[in-house]
Parts: structure tokens; C-alpha cells; sequence
């Protein structure tokens, strides 16, 4: 019998865990933070300790609401999330010590959790185990977990697989089907129709944008955006200033390279950047203190500034946190000036990202957008493609893999609803073969 528990993440956006019962035996995929609710919890940035205290995560949902697999807890084999997004792996460290079992993912992933750990001066007694995409492992005589090579935003993203007696789990969770990749390569569409052609009993597939009635767009697309933002217009004498995703080493990377071609030094300003490039590598995907100067901490961050203003702006490109607005991040102190960096008319502030839809951030970013334009700034908004699939991609995915049973995943109630509509018109039954499920539910099939 397979059982699955939807811990968080179902009818919501954040918080992922899932629990998968196999007979008597468990396995979590995620576990992940509600960035909103953790943000405004914390107010951490910039190197600013922060003691953390579990019991108010819990308070404020921050995290998820682990007590739905109380009765599960001893049966836990391994915890595998599926990429290092912090709405996926954020809650490790508050949790993952509660279960007797390993910690099962990729080795960028790894890096970035041990990475967290060292930061936040955490010892988890969990053993952590890198397993590269693609590759198998054995987690006890009735279930074996695969990782198929997955494209998504940050590297080292997977979709995991659980092979057993009962039949195959995939947990499809934060994926795109992009062809063109800046890092890596494409998705493993065969194993993908292999596991489908061998017959999947359930997946579990991420629907943020199942409204969305498009293909995501390449990051190949999101390169050339940039290299015309970048490189389309005249910034001699200006501050050139990039603010993205920390966790988006493909878009980093495209950043370093049109640096290049504007003959500036090139300076990353803020403690996620730092976190997110020094994982990168550890596992040899990119090595980016050979290209750019990394500044990590507060206090280093602004003698730096303090610097550049002195050697003069034109002379640097600087990459920052504060793509949302948040209010203690390194773009926000510089629009305040409470870093000593003071914006001109004609300075150029590229966002390469999408503001993420949650009034929180609409309204810091509302904020932000308004300093900069009282300032003379030139602002270049929406420098980005997703690396969520749309409802294309979706349709694709249950096309090629063909699953007997689906669950939406990682969105919003108005979402799964979205989803289901086209798994019926892929040929799902709702209530028989599609399922919504939401946060403390538990389906077996």
C-alpha cells in the first residue's frame, strides 16, 4: 500500500513536505520554509545573527506543521529533497534532527544545506549523502530511490523516484523542460519515458503555473534579455548595479560574462550570493571567485562601497541582494543610504527577476521602485523567464510519463484547481486518477 501525507506545500505556495508510506516504512521528499513568514520573522541579512527559535517558526508557519506524521515519525527512512531552494530544504535544519534518517540529494544541494548549517552554527546528528543525478540508491530491501536529471533554476535539481513492490513514486516537484540550458544539460526526457512506458502509480507535479497556457521560455531567452539590458544601453560614467535570484548560478554566470564586455570589476555584495556561489564551487559547477570578488558580511560590505565610491562607480558592476525589496537587503540599504553608496540620475538598476507574487513582496518592492525612481534612476524590471513549468509543459509532462494517479503540488487552491482541469483534458478522472490534496490530508491509492 502506498500512503502519502501532504505536510505543507498543497494549497500553498511554500512550506514543501511530503511523506510517502511504503507498507511500514517512510520516506520525506522536502522540507521547506514559508519565505515570506520566515523573512518577516528573522529580518536577517546581511551577516546579523539572528537566534532562531523553533517553536515560534512553528508559530508564525514558517515551517511545516510536522505533527500530521507524529505517528510516522519512527518509521522514516531518509529525508531527500529535491533541489536547494529554500522553500524546499530551509527546514532541515529545524527538523530533520527529529527523525532517525539520512539526508538523501545532490551534491550541490548538499554543499548549500551544509553551507546553512555552518552559518547558522547548527549540528544536525543526520548523516548527509550525496547522490549525483541520474544514479541510484538503496534505502532498504523494498525501496530504491533514483534521481533524474531535471532543469530547473538552480543547479542540482532532480526528480526523485521511489521504486517499489507497490510500483513507482515520482515526485516532480519545481521543474522546467528548457532545451537550451546556460549550465548543464537538458532534461532526461528518456528516463522520464522509460519510468512512464515501465508504468509510474503516482506523481506528484508541481502546478504554480498551471494557468499559465504557455511553454516556459528557455534561459537562453533570459540570457539574451540580459546581454540587451546589459549591453543595450550606454552606462559610461554610471553605477551599474544587477540584482537576481542568489540561487541562480545560470543567470549569475550570464551576468559575470556581459560584465566582462563592459571592462568593469565585477563585485557580488550580500551573504546569500556568497552562500549560493561558494556551493557552486565546492562541486565544481562554476568557479566564481576566479571571475568576481565575493563580499559575504554587513560590515565588509559597506567599506567596500565606501571604496568604490572613491575609485568611482563607472569603474564596477556590481551584483546585489534585494530583488523583492526586502527592506535590510543590500539594494535596499543602498537606496536608503544607509550603506554609503549614493545612486545618481542616470544610474542603471537591472532586475533580473520577477517579482514574486505575494503582497509582501508587491508592496517592498513598490517601496523600492519608488526610491529609485525619486533618485533618477533608470530601472530595467523583469529581466526573466521562470523556472517553473507552465501548462504546456505540464500537458508534456503527464503525456510522456503517464502516471495512473496525479496530485498537484507547490501551488495555491485556484492553481490546483487549474491543474486538474488539464489533467481531465489529458484524460484524468477527478477523484479517481487526479487528486487535490491539501496540508494535513492523507490518500492512499
Amino acid at each position: 500500500m502506498i500512503e502519502i501525507c501532504a505536510v505543507g506545500g498543497y494549497g500553498e505556495v511554500g512550506k514543501n513536505m511530503t511523506a510517502v508510506k511504503i507498507d511500514d516504512e517512510v520516506v520525506i521528499f522536502d522540507m521547506g520554509l514559508h519565505m515570506q513568514n520566515y523573512v518577516k520573522y528573522t529580518e536577517e541579512e546581511l551577516g546579523e545573527f539572528v537566534k532562531i527559535n523553533v517553536a515560534d517558526l512553528r508559530r508564525v508557519k514558517a515551517i511545516p506543521d510536522d505533527s500530521s506524521i507524529r505517528d510516522w515519525r519512527s518509521k522514516v527512512l531518509a529525508i531527500i529533497p529535491s533541489h536547494a531552494h529554500l522553500d524546499h530544504i530551509g527546514a532541515i535544519p529545524y527538523l530533520a534532527g527529529n527523525y532517525d534518517a539520512d539526508i538523501i540529494c545532490t551534491p550541490f544541494t548538499a554543499a548549500v544545506i551544509n553551507s546553512i548549517l555552518r552559518d547558522e552554527k547548527i549540528h544536525l546528528p543526520n548523516k548527509i549523502i550525496s547522490l549525483p543525478a541520474n544514479e541510484t540508491y538503496v534505502l532498504s530491501d523494498n525501496i530504491k530511490v533514483e534521481f533524474v536529471h531535471m532543469t530547473h533554476s538552480i543547479p542540482g535539481t532532480v526528480m526523485v523516484v521511489l521504486h517499489t513492490k507497490h510500483g513507482v513514486v515520482l515526485y516532480a516537484t519545481d521543474f522546467k523542460f528548457d532545451n537550451n540550458p546556460v549550465i548543464g544539460a537538458k532534461p532526461n526526457y528518456n528516463r522520464l519515458k522509460q519510468l512512464g512506458d515501465k508504468g509510474i502509480t503516482v506523481a506528484l507535479v508541481d502546478s504554480l503555473y498551471a494557468q499559465e497556457d504557455i511553454k516556459t521560455p528557455s534561459e537562453l531567452v533570459a540570457r539574451e534579455l540580459l546581454k540587451d539590458a546589459m549591453l543595450g544601453f550606454d552606462s559610461r560614467g554610471k553605477a551599474v548595479i544587477v540584482t537576481t535570484f542568489s540561487s541562480h548560478i545560470a543567470r549569475l554566470k550570464s551576468i559575470i560574462d556581459f560584465g566582462r564586455q563592459l571592462n568593469r570589476k565585477i563585485v557580488f555584495l550580500g551573504r546569500s550570493l556568497a552562500k549560493y556561489c561558494y556551493a557552486a564551487e565546492d562541486v565544481g559547477i562554476y568557479h566564481f571567485s576566479k571571475e568576481v570578488e565575493i563580499v559575504k558580511f554587513g560590515k565588509h560590505i559597506k567599506s567596500r562601497l565606501r571604496e568604490i565610491e572613491k575609485k568611482g562607480r563607472e569603474k564596477f558592476l556590481l551584483v546585489v541582494t534585494g530583488h523583492q525589496g526586502e527592506p535590510k537587503s543590500t539594494l535596499s540599504k543602498m537606496a536608503n543610504r544607509i550603506l554609503p553608496f549614493h545612486f545618481k540620475s542616470g544610474d542603471h538598476v537591472i532586475f533580473s527577476c520577477k517579482v514574486i507574487p505575494a503582497d509582501v513582496n508587491r508592496r517592498q518592492r513598490k517601496v523600492l521602485d519608488r526610491q529609485l525612481t525619486a533618485l533618477g534612476v533608470r530601472i530595467f524590471k523583469d529581466i526573466h523567464v521562470s523556472g517553473h513549468a507552465a501548462r504546456q509543459d505540464m500537458r508534456e509532462f503527464l503525456e510522456l510519463t503517464r502516471p495512473c494517479h496525479v496530485i498537484p503540488v507547490h501551488s495555491d487552491k485556484e492553481t490546483v484547481n487549474a491543474f486538474v482541469e488539464l489533467a481531465k483534458v489529458c484524460g484524468y478522472e477527478e477523484g479517481k486518477s487526479v487528486h487535490k490534496v491539501f496540508n494535513n490530508q492523507r490518500l492512499k491509492v
